[in-house]
Parts: structure tokens; C-alpha cells; sequence
């Protein structure tokens, strides 16, 4: 079946099935692509991008999609999205009280995960497992339950002491990634970190920052064909048509056989994709 569709690109959308399935916003349609695993294909770049907020055009992309002034004014281009125990919505200087409201002020999972091996992370409940899936971890243990995102930052500054809160995309790219005893691992935090959550649930509430029990560790697969020996990676602003036979996906990137894609990166860029 031929495939010529043009649009925007958005990140890819996710669905937890075995393998995970995926698809391509690109413009107003989404882009079924596990079936097109095993085929060559080609994403071609206009040179247009499109801020994935207001919209207008664009000479350069910021924070994976926008303009500059929506990246200078919306709470979604905040460094506190990046380092949440810096949320400042307390404060009174939230860029948008309302977007924090509905985002922030949510109740928030603190997970172990295991991309290129064992991490913290921190999402939205409501964004489980799809965050996941976008880190391309193969295994993911949810561990606490909080009442905000700056709390859920609190947490995870607590576990970084002990463990990374970063993937390392190019060892995730390869694949093999030994299987853990993630239970385990939660265990030896919870230990090693008991007194500081003490103090955490003595500040907030017990009902605020909750150890979650009973969960199962979820396991992740992706449909790959063939993992990468070397990770190369693609860049439309450097190579405007990327072509090659799509090997598979894990994450946000596409993994062919010319080298690797982070669809992500890439939000709001005018694309044509030709199977």
C-alpha cells in the first residue's frame, strides 16, 4: 500500500499493546506505522515549521516545538518542568495559574523505570504508561503517589542521590537491556531513603505522599526488528530528506537502517512522509 501524507508532526501517540503500537500525527491525520515495519520509507522536510501552540510560522523550534515568545511566556516552557521541585506556583509567579491547575496541581507517579537501566522518573498519573513508553523503558514500577508535581520533584531528588534520573538513548537504542528486579530496587530506595520520607509525609501529609504497594512491575515491548550496532543520529535541519527502511521504533525514535529519528525533537516541522 502506497502512503503519501503531508502535515506538521507532532510526538508519536502511544498504545501499550504487545508490541506497543504506534502512530504519526502528521497534520490532521495519525499515521498508523508498525505496519510499515520492514519497508523503506521517506520524511521529507519543507523548510516550514509551525509553533505546535499558536501556530505561526517559525525560523527556529524551541523546546520541542514551539516559538520563541510562547517558549518565553507558557508554564509548559518553564524551567520547572524540567526541575519541578523549582515550581514556583506557590510563589504567585506561575506563568499560567491555570495551566497549573490542570497539570501541576494533579496528582503525579514517581516510577522506577529501566531504559539503559535502572531510573526515576516522575509523569502526570494520567500520563501512565504512555511516559514510559515515550523514555522507551522494557520495565516500569510505579512507586509513590503524589498530590503536585513539585512534590513528585521532591521525591525524585531523593532517589537521584541513589540512581540516575536520566536514559541514555544511544544504550537504549541498541537493545538487550538486562532485565531487572525492579521490586527489588524499590525496596533498597525506600530503605535507603526512609528518614527523608518521613519527613516528607510529616510535611505534606501522609495522604499526600503515598507509598503505593500491591504493583506489579509492567514489562515493555516494542516492535524492532533490528536494533542498531551504532547509533546515527538523523537531523532534518542537516538532512532535510531522510530516507531508509524503518527497522522499528522504541521511544520516540525511529529506527532505520540509515540511523536513528527523535520524532519529538521535531514537533511542529511541515513533513512529508512516503511509504
Amino acid at each position: 500500500m502506497a502512503v503519501n501524507v503531508s502535515g506538521n508532526i507532532r510526538k508519536m501517540q502511544v498504545r501499550l499493546d504487545h508490541p506497543v503500537s504506534y502512530s504519526l500525527p502528521l497534520g490532521n491525520e495519525a499515521v498508523a506505522l508498525n505496519e510499515f515495519i520492514k519497508k523503506k520509507i521517506t520524511l521529507e522536510f519543507s523548510g516550514k515549521i509551525n509553533c505546535v501552540h499558536c501556530g505561526r510560522n517559525t525560523n527556529k523550534s524551541f523546546s520541542q516545538g514551539y516559538c520563541y515568545p510562547c517558549f518565553q511566556k507558557l508554564a509548559q516552557c518553564d524551567s520547572c518542568i524540567i526541575s519541578p521541585e523549582k515550581c514556583h506556583y506557590e510563589a504567585g509567579t506561575c506563568r499560567e495559574p491555570l495551566w497549573g491547575d490542570k497539570f501541576c496541581m494533579q496528582d503525579h507517579i514517581v516510577y522506577l523505570a529501566n531504559s539503559s537501566g535502572i531510573k526515576v522518573g516522575i509523569t502526570r498519573a494520567s500520563q501512565v504508561p504512555t511516559r514510559w513508553i515515550d523514555q522507551g523503558a522494557v520495565q516500569a514500577l510505579p512507586v509513590f503517589r503524589v498530590r503536585t508535581r513539585q512534590q513528585s520533584g521532591f521525591i525524585e531528588l531523593l532517589f537521584k542521590q541513589h540512581i540516575s534520573d536520566k536514559t541514555n538513548w544511544r544504550i537504549m537504542l541498541k537493545g538487550g537491556i538486562e532485565e531487572l528486579d525492579m521490586e527489588q530496587h524499590k525496596q533498597q530506595l525506600l530503605k535507603e531513603c526512609a528518614e527523608d520520607i518521613q519527613a516528607m509525609q510529616d510535611r505534606f501529609g501522609i495522604h499526600a505522599i503515598s507509598i503505593l504497594t500491591g504493583m506489579h512491575t509492567v514489562s515493555i515491548d516494542y516492535p524492532v526488528e533490528n536494533y542498531p550496532t551504532t547509533v546515527t543520529s538523523l537531523n532534518f535541519d542537516k538532512t532535510p530528506k531522510i530516507e531508509g527502511t524503518l527497522q522499528g521504533i522504541k521511544g520516540q525514535y525511529l529506527i532505520l537502517d540509515t540511523g536513528v529519528l527523535n520524532i519529538r525533537k521535531f514537533g511542529g516541522y511541515d513533513i512529508t512522509l512516503t511509504v
